[in-house]
């Protein structure tokens, strides 16, 4: 008999059933809690499932997951720049970076950021970008504390409720540091 790890953070590469209910039930609480990556309401679960598999689907983009007592709890992808872009091949994108609320603070969300900048490193990227919306207070200091700038800021960066809300741009220098890759 196998024992479960607390928590890990793993990238997924294929889902079971459960992996794909797990990331779908947190998806859906994180939307309603105010972090739905654009989503401002849950949509059906066919699309949700659709969203996420195809995710996998794309060769520009990995999906890594949290995982809190062998269940995914949330997810953060490294979007890569298409082959076509050459300018701008050194810039690689977090997104879709959240944590169900019920199982934030367990440093999770620490995990998986880490996850994604080693990816990109690794790949080469010399920076990480990312945007969030204003209203975000708990990721915005997370992404600070690990070294992310802001860089600018849109004041109509999203409409909620009617309503525009502000965002901000951030970068990190994946180039800094000792014994960091400096490719592309």
């Amino acid at each position: 008999m196998s024992a479960i790890v607390e928590n890990a953070i793993e990238r997924l590469m294929e889902f079971t059933d459960d992996d794909l209910e797990d990331l779908c039930e947190a998806t859906d609480k994180a939307i309603l809690d105010g972090n739905g990556f654009g989503w401002l309401e849950p949509p059906k679960r066919n699309v949700l499932e659709s969203y996420w598999r195809g995710v996998l689907l794309v060769p520009q983009r990995e999906l890594y997951v949290a995982r809190h007592e062998g269940h995914i709890v949330g997810s953060a992808q490294l979007l890569m720049p298409p082959p076509n872009n050459e300018a701008m091949s050194h810039i690689a994108q977090l997104t879709t970076f959240f944590i169900a609320p019920w199982a934030r603070g367990m440093g999770l969300a620490k995990g998986l950021m880490r996850a994604v900048e080693d990816s990109a490193r690794t790949k080469g990227f010399r920076f990480l970008d990312l945007d969030v919306r204003a209203t975000q207070r708990a990721a915005i200091k997370s992404y600070e504390d690990a070294g992310f700038t802001r860089w600018a800021e849109r004041p109509n960066y999203a409409l909620v409720k009617g309503k525009y809300v502000p965002g901000h741009y951030y970068s990190k220098d994946l180039t800094k540091g000792a014994g960091r890759r400096r490719g592309r």
